[in-house]
């Protein structure tokens, strides 16, 4: 799969980077690591794709345990509906690696067939605003916020949709992930400058990254030649941790001084606090930048957790230095239209039921009773009646 191309097979369509795994105009639910790995395989369908080689080119050579690499493999499998006992496209080479039957296999795909886009409107044109002042020079960190399956993503990609619609080049996008051990510092930062890396822009961001920001090139070592990469690790020998968040602040502000730059940091509630203290830097730089990041997580974790990412939302948005965009759920009347557009026709209304006040019994025990007065009610049921 040639870089920036589509590619199809059976009825799945693989797009480039920001983009994702599609079957029909159905989005699958992929996090951008395993989406990484999947893009990989695509582009080397019908060989035998080692772990070895899978960690050199999608995690930039780094350690990863083959547990990291059956979970995004698993990830892969359950978006395609296959299996492992009996695969259909990804197979499992033991001990070896993984090799994909790619099926039906074609470039150059028909356009997509968009779905009803219903709701959530006013969210996506708030963000364009939002990227609007950052592509002015006003450097803007922005959170989406809401639970698990609200459509936090969705957003996000209606947005990105329409930044690469209006030639927006510029765009990383990372994905923190739910970990029992160490977290990985930076980790989504890191994602996203390995997408831009590979991006349109490559030379420009490499550019960059070798005169501002060595440290962070050298932890991408897939980037950059073998030479080149045992170069700047004498460069940087030596190096403590602190200069890192030093070093992509002010690679960031050379990247966004000539044209606007688009990061999107998903799942914070499993940031790291390197992570957090690098996102504060960012949003408490006064120098203009044209960039956004945008950022989205679950505030019930964040609560549970006692995260740290909370005190940073509050402290910074109480000065006015980072935006929030809370998703709440969709009205019924936003639902049936939805539903309405993927189904091609109306939907029934909703059935409503009524139920009457009930009236008092009159009830005396078996022992007290006597005849009831003319004055006193008639004990009555109530009627239920549906409507």
């Amino acid at each position: 799969m040639e870089q920036g191309s589509s590619h199809t097979f059976d009825s799945f369509r693989l797009e480039p980077p920001p983009g994702g795994l599609w079957r029909g105009d159905v989005r699958l639910a992929l996090r951008p690591r395993s989406l990484a790995v999947l893009r990989y395989l695509v582009a080397h369908a019908g060989r035998l794709v080692t772990k070895a080689e899978l960690r050199q080119h999608v995690w930039g050579g780094s350690h990863v345990s083959d547990t990291v690499l059956r979970v995004c493999v698993r990830e892969i499998r359950a978006a395609l509906g296959d299996t492992a006992a009996a695969p259909q496209y990804l197979e499992t080479v033991a001990q070896q690696g993984y090799h994909l039957h790619a099926v039906g296999a074609t470039a150059d795909p028909p356009p997509r067939t968009a779905g009803p886009i219903v709701g959530r409107e006013q969210d996506v044109a708030r963000l364009e605003g939002w990227f609007e002042r950052a592509a002015h020079g006003t450097r803007q960190l922005v959170f989406v916020s809401g639970d698990a399956g609200i459509g936090k993503t969705t957003v996000v990609d209606l947005f990105l949709a329409q930044c690469a619609a209006g030639s927006t080049r510029r765009i990383g996008r990372g994905q923190c992930v739910e970990h029992a051990g160490e977290e990985e510092p930076y980790l989504p930062f890191f994602e996203a400058l390995w997408q831009l890396g590979h991006g349109p822009e490559h030379d420009t961001i490499l550019a960059v990254l070798r005169r501002y920001a060595p440290l962070w090139l050298v932890q991408c070592p897939g980037l950059v030649s073998e030479p080149e990469l045992e170069r700047l690790q004498r460069q940087v020998a030596g190096a403590t941790p602190a200069r890192m968040r030093r070093e992509l602040v002010q690679a960031l502000d050379v990247l966004t001084a000539d044209a606007p730059l688009v990061l999107v940091l998903e799942d914070l509630q499993w940031s790291d606090r390197s992570t957090v203290d690098l996102l504060a830097s960012l949003a408490q730089r006064r120098a203009p930048a044209q960039l956004l990041v945008l950022g989205t997580y679950r505030p019930v974790d964040l609560v549970l957790h006692a995260h740290s990412l909370r005190g940073l939302v509050q402290e910074l948005g109480g000065r006015g230095l980072v935006r929030e965009l809370p998703l709440e759920l969709l009205p019924a009347a936003d639902v049936a239209a939805y539903l309405a557009g993927r189904l091609g026709g109306p939907v029934a209304p909703p059935m409503h039921i009524k139920l009457s006040t009930p009236r008092k019994l009159l009830w005396r025990p078996r022992s007290r009773r006597r005849p009831l007065s003319a004055a006193q009610p008639h004990p009555t049921t109530s009627l239920v009646g549906i409507s």
